[in-house]
């Protein structure tokens, strides 16, 4: 099998040599062309999918395929498969846990009042006063989902079809989630039905002082709007870790703002360690004339 690794953002050396320790009777190669059996792929150059005739599978090296979708020279007829990688999964969850848990235990604010050499007790709340809403139950949300719920937090879940998760209450409302949600958790793919959902209608529905975690797309939120709820106290605090513009400009108001916690899109990266052998059972199932897992859906966007 002849396989491309394409991507300007993850590093070839990182990549390919454990492949081919567990692929040894495959060949790679970074520069596109006729040979290729396999593309495996993370934002890769532009027009790399023009010149592969023979493709048989385009293997994302990440979970969100927004930008994959996005690229006009992407074969239609080629099954394109996104990486649902167990590590990411867990980083996840770990990140999403950190965000949630900083708001409910006023650590940022006794962050700020440590700068100000300032001590005062803030009121303490248990987990089950709290409701976390979810936005998005697939592989990422689901996830996040259940370990808020083993933290003691009241748990609701928004997908675009119903979902059955054990402690947690899915619905397929997003007005009655936002309004109930004393943290709301942005884990949804970036579909043309998903971009802008965060804007200043949807945020004022949430609760006064409510928190906003946003780990999973730029596109979902209407940045201008985010900056006027900050500022009238409808959201008390936010956890940013994607951005429209990335790297997010210097002079954006996001940097210096007091409630925001900005992070340069590293909530969750892609492991080869975990993610090595999702890879491998997909090109394995290529080479037995089988359909990969974690097949893309073209028209849903995801």
């Amino acid at each position: 099998m002849n396989i491309l690794f394409a991507s300007t953002t993850e590093s070839a050396d990182r990549w390919i040599a454990p492949l081919e320790r567990v692929l040894p009777q495959d060949r790679f190669f970074q520069e596109p062309g006729s040979h290729i059996d396999v593309a495996l792929v993370a934002q890769p150059p532009p027009g790399t999918f023009a010149n592969l005739p023979n493709l048989k599978l385009v293997q994302s090296l990440w979970m969100g395929a927004e930008t994959l979708l996005s690229d006009p020279s992407l074969p239609r007829n080629v099954p394109i498969a996104r990486l649902i990688d167990p590590g990411m999964v867990a980083a996840m969850t770990e990140t999403v846990l950190a965000h949630v848990l900083d708001w409910h235990r006023h650590h940022y604010r006794y962050r700020a009042q440590q700068a100000e050499r300032r001590w005062e007790q803030l009121p303490q709340f248990m987990a089950g006063d709290r409701t976390v809403g979810v936005l998005g139950l697939g592989a990422l949300g689901a996830d996040a989902a259940q370990a808020l719920r083993a933290h003691g937090f009241r748990v609701l879940g928004w997908s675009r079809r119903p979902k059955r998760l054990p402690g947690v209450e899915s619905s397929v409302e997003l007005a009655d989630v936002l309004e109930r949600s004393n943290v709301l958790v942005c884990l949804l793919p970036l579909t043309a039905q998903t971009r802008g959902i965060l804007d200043e209608k949807r945020l004022n529905l949430l609760p006064q002082g409510a928190c906003l975690v946003n780990v999973a797309r730029g596109g979902h939120l209407v940045e201008k709007d985010l900056l006027a709820a900050l500022d009238s106290g409808r959201v008390s605090r936010a956890y940013l870790d994607v951005f429209e513009t990335e790297p997010l400009p210097p002079g954006h108001p996001f940097w210096a703002h007091p409630e925001v916690t900005v992070t340069p899109h590293a909530a969750a990266l892609t492991e080869p360690r975990t993610s090595l052998p999702k890879i491998v059972a997909n090109i394995e199932r290529v080479r037995r004339g089988e359909g990969p897992e974690g097949l893309v859906d073209i028209t849903a966007g995801y």
